[in-house]
């Protein structure tokens, strides 16, 4: 070329080589287009300055990695072709973009293993679909960790690994939250998944719910809460698509309504249990619908605060054949009529457990026919309900023959006349009775009429009823001979006496014992508790009983082989009761509570540590006399303890 043109010199253009420190970047200079790359060997760089001057930073700028330029269809179809789970999970790796790419993509979409670009063999193919399709895993994202990206990155993730079979997600009011985008993500990644739970999640709406309902058949369980985007078209969906829809649970969801409930009721012939709560658009006609619906199948329905009437409770009472559990909660338009019509409707003959709270219709008749219409009826639990009287609630344990768990909450009306003869009337199957916070529960100082024992309790709970006093305990001595368990916390009325008798007049061993804030009671309760029941005993409470001491935790020490549980928090309690709980040579305790034991000082390090050899939880919160030091030896010391200070 150099005597074509009569110059001297190679026959490079340019002496140097290429202009470019990238060859490739010739192709911008040229024009040549942006979908052309140009190949050019390597070469040094001249020593002598090029002709033009570019600005390199500007080059670095505009470069792209190449794959990049392709489209977004290419890339598609490219990621279609990967052989397997874990090819793609390390794709999803490499950008934003990628991931989302993959999330999208159906599990059907993706190219059959044993095509060429796959060296398993058609074994391997069935084993590896099998384990994406069983749904082994569970993922939970919470407040700022609930977002988009991370559920399209469990989309991906978890298809190879099991597959997704439960996803909680406990939404934020951050800017970045989970919307539709990132349901259709697990949509065409995990058709496996079985539970689905949503909680403060309002970006959601009908169409990510009808994107789970369209792909994830296999859907048992949905919990929907705080979800006001949600209506009745996504929860419609979701029963014409996913028949085998066991739980529902609805709380907060102010758009959804009686006719979605009517669709779950029509398309899901397997529901078994029903949550539904302050959902203002929910009336008589959905509930009724749905528990007519599945009256064969229902087992579990639970309603709260809704505005529901007395038709309601007509219909389950009626249709609810399968009801083995019952919760009615804060219903201000249910009156007298509706409990007594569910009483009367016959259909509840299955019902084990009912409660009822803040229903102002839970008066004496009402619960009468309840109890007489659900002869099976064994845990009944009422709270606030100040209608109910000693009359009403002894013809409720006269009816209900075969009752085996009691408990009255806030219900002030009911006096000791009530609660004594609950206890006398409720047969041969009552096992467990509790009142709590029952003002009216007081000491009466007229006589109460002859009773017959209950032989058949084993535990019963009278916990801050400030009226009961010696009196009441010295009648239940005789009431519940068998008894095992009690818990008597908060009754700063009674004293040693009235406990004493109730102690010598128990015949079964007791073996749980919570006696926490009887101010009253001193060492001698608790030795005689010791002497007469310690063999028996495993765990005892004596929180905030300050009349407590050393001698108490000595007679603890020597008579209760079985005790494994013992708080003693804010008692009398001195290092020398400490060290009397470590030379107990039967004593094996694995939970010691001593806290707010001011008098517990750094002297009682080596008991501490001797009883640590089975020790598995300690509380030293608020032992002013024991030292930073001293617990940090402790920790060391006691690996195996878990020890709060």
């Amino acid at each position: 070329m150099s005597k074509l043109f009569g110059f001297a010199g190679s026959d490079d253009f340019c002496p140097g080589g290429s202009i470019y420190e990238n060859p490739k970047e010739a192709g911008r200079f040229l024009s040549l287009g942006r979908r052309v790359d140009l190949y050019y060997p390597p070469s040094k760089r001249s020593r002598n300055s090029a002709p033009f001057v570019f600005n390199q930073e500007s080059f670095e700028q505009n470069k792209q990695v190449s794959i990049d330029v392709l489209p977004e269809e290419c890339l598609f179809e490219i990621f279609k072709r990967l052989p397997g789970g874990e090819e793609r999970s390390a794709c999803a790796c490499v950008s934003k973009k990628w991931l989302s790419l993959l999330s999208n993509i159906h599990r059907d979409e993706f190219c059959n293993k044993n095509t060429n670009l796959s060296v398993k063999s058609q074994d391997e193919t069935t084993e590896d679909q099998e384990i994406e399709s069983c749904g082994y895993l569970s993922r939970s994202l919470e407040g700022k960790k609930a977002t988009d990206v991370r559920l399209a990155a469990i989309a991906v993730g978890t298809a190879s690994r099991g597959g997704l079979g439960k996803l909680m997600i406990r939404g934020s009011n951050s800017a970045r939250h989970v919307t539709n985008l990132g349901l259709k993500a697990i949509s065409h990644g995990c058709p496996s998944l079985r539970v689905l739970s949503m909680w403060n999640v309002s970006s959601v709406g009908d169409e990510g719910l009808c994107e789970i309902a369209k792909r994830c058949h296999l859907l048992e369980k949905l919990d929907l809460s705080q979800c006001p985007a949600i209506s009745d078209k996504g929860l419609a969906a979701i029963a014409r698509s996913c028949p085998n829809l066991t739980d529902l649970a609805l709380e907060s969801c102010s758009n959804i309504g009686n006719e979605g409930l009517q669709a779950i009721g029509k398309c899901c012939p397997k529901l078994k249990s029903v949550s539904i709560k302050n959902c203002p658009l929910v009336g008589d006609q959905g509930i009724a619908s749905l528990v007519s619906s599945a009256s064969d199948v229902l087992e579990k329905v639970k309603l709260q605060a809704l505005t529901i009437t007395d038709v309601c409770l007509a219909v389950i009472g009626c249709y609810g054949k399968a009801v083995t559990d019952l919760v009615l909660t804060n219903l201000p338009n249910v009156c007298e009529r509706g409990f007594w019509v569910m009483g009367n409707g016959h259909g509840l003959q299955k019902l084990k457990s009912l409660a009822v709270t803040s229903c102002q219709g839970a008066t004496d008749t009402g619960l009468e026919a309840v109890a007489k219409g659900c002869p099976n009826l064994k845990q009944f639990c009422l709270r606030k309900c100040l209608y109910l009287s000693d009359s009403g609630l002894v013809s409720f344990c006269k009816a209900a023959g075969f009752l085996e768990s009691l408990h009255l909450e806030e219900c002030h009306r009911i006096t000791q006349y009530g609660f004594f003869g609950a206890l006398s009337n409720s047969g041969a199957k009552l096992k467990t009775l509790a009142f709590v916070y029952c003002l009216g529960l007081k000491d009466l100082n007229l006589g109460l009429p002859v009773v017959s024992p209950c032989e058949s309790l084993r535990s019963l709970s009278i916990r801050n009823c400030p009226g009961f006093g010696n009196s009441g305990m010295a009648v239940l001595g005789q009431l519940c001979p068998q008894l095992q368990h009690f818990d008597f916390s908060g009754l700063e009325g009674i004293t040693d006496a009235g406990f004493l008798k109730l102690l010598k007049s128990t015949e079964a061993g007791l073996v749980k014992v919570n006696l926490s804030g009887c101010v009253n009671l001193t060492d001698k309760a608790v030795s005689v508790m010791a002497e007469l029941h310690g063999w028996t005993l495993e765990k005892v409470n004596l929180e905030g009983c300050r009349m407590i001491s050393d001698s108490g935790l000595v007679a603890i020490g020597e008579n209760c082989p079985l005790l494994s549980d013992l708080d003693i928090s804010r008692c009398a309690i001195t290092d020398f009761g400490i060290a009397s709980l470590a030379l107990a040579g039967q004593l094996n305790l694995q939970i010691l509570s001593v806290s707010g034991c001011s008098c517990v000082s750094d002297k009682s390090l080596p008991a501490l540590v001797k009883m640590g050899e089975t020790l598995l939880g300690l509380n030293l919160q608020q032992c002013n006399a024991i030292s930073s030091s001293t617990v940090d030896r402790l920790v060391e010391q006691l690996w195996r303890c878990d020890i709060l200070s």
